[in-house]
């Protein structure tokens, strides 16, 4: 059982960390670099399609366990350590906007789309 309370505190703490990072994009001393890394973090986390696929055992659930930190660590990395204190009081009492989020969900679900019509579409076409 304390196992599975660890995750969760985990998953927890990631969660506020995207929320952090969300908080830190439109903060005006975020560099642009930060920004950059940020836009990839959360589109991969509201993203429906993973690197490696969930379903795949061990190694479905490795990209996410991996990449996300990996991502949101390099991200606070290069975001000034005072914007990311100020974003991480924020984020205590952060509440998400929902219309914003259908809105980044189906602007992420076109880019996936888009993406696998582009890839679809030049293999079959330079056969």
């Amino acid at each position: 059982m304390g196992f599975l309370k660890t995750i969760k505190e985990k998953a927890k703490k990631l969660k506020q960390e995207l929320v952090v990072l969300h908080l830190a994009y439109s903060h005006p001393r975020t560099p642009w670099t930060a920004k950059a890394i940020i836009i990839l973090v959360i589109g991969y986390a509201l993203s429906p399609i993973d690197l490696i696929p969930d379903f795949i055992p061990v190694l479905g659930l490795l990209d996410d366990i991996i990449l996300l930190p990996l991502g949101i660590y390099w991200a606070i990395k290069l975001i000034p350590n005072e914007v990311i204190k100020e974003c991480r009081e924020r984020a205590r009492t952060y509440s998400w906007d929902k219309k914003k989020s259908i809105v980044a969900g189906v602007i992420i679900a076109f880019i996936w789309i888009l993406a696998v019509y582009l890839i679809v579409s030049h293999i079959f076409i330079n056969r």
